[in-house]
């Protein structure tokens, strides 16, 4: 990876570098992971739990005598983003869980992020305090009101060096503004406005103001009897603040454009592949439905990833994908059981490389997939504590179908379900990757000679 994906295929290296989290028996279901996300200049790691934690991991600096330990990621803060609500209208319970966080691009000495559960989006600022006030007239220094009458001087209050504290506070609340759960959220790139997304709409904010916002797209049916597709994600266009995409799921991508119409009920352009018929069976539209969208850093592609798929698509070309990567074919024939277990409506994400020359999604047995674009090479490599001691090299895994089963190949039968990677993030210009295994987060670089 020292020269781009090519040169890791030629002996799949990489460099172990840190775990964060443990795995025990008693892992509760609060503790998993449900969202990563490197901040614009890949300095700050965010993630998300089931339990509305917000755990934010911060790159350590190089040292002199350390040299290698660039690179090794640190908790930075930790704050609880979302409680448990309950809907008395609907006599429903809102989760906290964290769906997606996004980061805003930093402005000053502080951070801001996005952070959503189903119903309410977060703006958060993080910022850190090395200082303390100290000489009030009307406090003491336990911060007690003093007699002014026992006032005799006037004192000007100095700064005085304190332990470093981060806080995280809440700076808006975006509530009250969908009927259904969020499963997007994208700050577009004029970075005055955002859209969350649930599953029939599409809703634009402007980030100074909390009590309103734009409905941008509606496919709710006047008839629900009606419905034939939700919206499953959504992202703005990472350099034209007036183009988003959205998918659904029946296997489609729209292009909307903002400057047509207030409402974008009518796309710019539509991608759907043609489905072939003999492929046609049962599963058919569960395993096309696309779990996760993304443009690339250029803007020029959209990725998507479906149940058994990534595909890459071109703005220019709407019929049909330019690159398809198959990420676990070998699940085609456990699609019966896979169904009866619910892991066929796991939601994997997808994310490119800083170059957009490599893309990287999850699989089943804490399995992820890399697929280099140029190359067309792939690698699938496990993210396990068994068999990643810090530092190590993480040696390519490989699944067998059938028959004589290799020494270093696993039998598809024998792959655990229960292990999944869902969540991943690459850094937005380095080699490093963030991929999240249940309550666990791994983070891997290249080899370093």
């Amino acid at each position: 990876f020292l020269t781009g994906f090519g040169s890791l295929m030629q002996d799949v290296l990489w460099c172990f570098s840190q775990v964060k989290g443990t795995i025990d028996a008693g892992v509760t279901e609060s503790d998993i992971i449900s969202t990563v996300e490197f901040n614009h200049t890949g300095e700050l790691l965010a993630t998300g739990d089931k339990g509305g934690r917000v755990v934010i991991f911060q790159r350590e600096q190089e040292s002199k005598n350390q040299p290698h330990r660039r690179g090794e990621y640190n908790v930075y803060s930790t704050f609880q983003s979302h409680e448990p609500e309950f809907d008395y209208l609907k006599s429903l319970e809102i989760e906290e869980k964290i769906n997606k966080i996004r980061w805003l691009p930093q402005q000053n000495a502080a951070y801001f992020l996005l952070s959503t559960n189903d119903k309410t989006v977060k703006l958060w600022k993080v910022s850190e305090r090395d200082k303390r006030p100290e000489g009030y007239n009307l406090k003491d220094e336990d911060g007690r009101l003093r007699d002014p009458s026992m006032i005799t001087v006037l004192r000007v209050p100095v700064l005085r060096p304190m332990d470093l504290m981060v806080e995280a506070t809440p700076r808006r609340v975006f509530a009250n503004a969908h009927t259904y759960h969020i499963n997007s959220i994208s700050v577009n790139s004029d970075y005055e406005t955002y859209m969350s997304a649930d599953d029939l709409r599409i809703n634009l904010w402007n980030f100074e103001i909390t009590n309103q916002s734009f409905n941008i797209v509606d496919i709710k049916p006047a008839n629900m009897e009606e419905l034939t597709e939700v919206i499953t994600a959504a992202e703005f266009h990472p350099h034209h603040c007036n183009t988003f995409v959205y998918s659904s799921s029946k296997g489609t991508i729209r292009l909307c454009d903002m400057r047509t119409a207030a409402l974008c009920d009518r796309h710019a352009k539509f991608f759907e592949e043609p489905e072939d018929p003999s492929n046609r069976s049962f599963f058919s539209e569960i395993i096309s439905s696309i779990s996760d969208v993304k443009f690339s850093h250029s803007g020029r592609y959209i990725m998507t990833r479906d149940y058994l798929t990534v595909k890459v698509w071109d703005l220019n070309m709407e019929n049909r994908p330019i690159e398809t990567y198959q990420v676990h074919d070998y699940l085609r024939s456990k699609l019966c059981s896979l169904y009866e277990n619910d892991c066929i409506f796991d939601k994997f994400e997808c994310v490119w490389n800083g170059s957009d020359s490599v893309i990287m999604t999850g699989s089943y047995n804490n399995f992820f997939r890399m697929f280099d674009r140029n190359t067309k090479r792939d690698v699938t490599l496990e993210a396990s504590r068994e068999n990643s001691k810090p530092r190590a090299i993480l040696k390519p895994r490989k699944v067998c179908v059938g028959g004589k089963r290799r020494k270093d190949e696993i039998s598809v039968d024998s792959l655990d379900f229960s292990k999944k990677i869902l969540h991943t993030a690459w850094h937005p210009s380095e080699n490093i990757i963030a991929v999240a295994a249940t309550n666990n987060l791994y983070i891997f670089q290249d080899k370093v000679n």
